[in-house]
């Protein structure tokens, strides 16, 4: 064996392990990415569950409905208080065709429960907050079950309607 076959054997070798090396650095890339998208997609998941209301665990709510004449800007899962705590949020929204009014179902924590004489107001957060459902305790000694409807509402008071009333009502004197 001469000296330029010993130097082309060692630049082979030298030439493939630069080869494994670029392979692991690949390699070492493609892991750290594939990490990056897997925290990305469980942040993303967090977030829409976290933020948006999500609930996944049904087995601690219970339905409860309450027809309003106007839910305006109220949304599906906005929340339901009580004294100013969180005790559910609305599950969902129709139109009562028979009656022609708003049936708003609430998904509520068992372990409140509600006389059936209980209110139920779309208040508002703020001036131009989001609009929640506001429920006020009764005095009754009956309370509400599962699928019980709350016959006392208040609906949502329409801002712009009371500010146009006002500078209407302004410009006529």
């Amino acid at each position: 064996m001469n000296l330029s076959s010993s130097i082309q054997i060692w630049l082979s070798h030298l030439y493939r392990d630069i080869n494994y090396g670029e392979a692991m650095v690949q390699k070492k890339i493609e892991f750290y990415v594939g990490v990056f998208i897997i925290a990305g997609c469980l942040c993303f998941f967090w977030l829409f569950t976290a933020l948006g209301g999500a609930d996944w665990n049904r087995s601690d709510k219970y339905p409860i409905f309450g027809f309003f004449t106007s839910v305006s800007g109220l949304k599906v899962g906005a929340e339901v208080e009580m004294a100013g705590v969180e005790i559910g949020r609305v599950k969902s929204i129709i139109l009562d065709t028979t009656r022609y009014v708003a049936k708003v179902e609430l998904s509520l924590n068992k372990e409140v429960e509600l006389s059936d004489d209980t209110i139920a107001s779309v208040k508002t957060s703020g001036i131009i907050g989001d609009k929640y459902i506001n429920l006020s305790a009764g005095g009754s000694e009956d309370m509400l079950a599962a699928g019980d409807i709350i016959y006392n509402t208040e609906s949502s008071i329409d801002i712009e309607s009371l500010i146009s009333k006002y500078i209407f009502q302004k410009d006529s004197k």
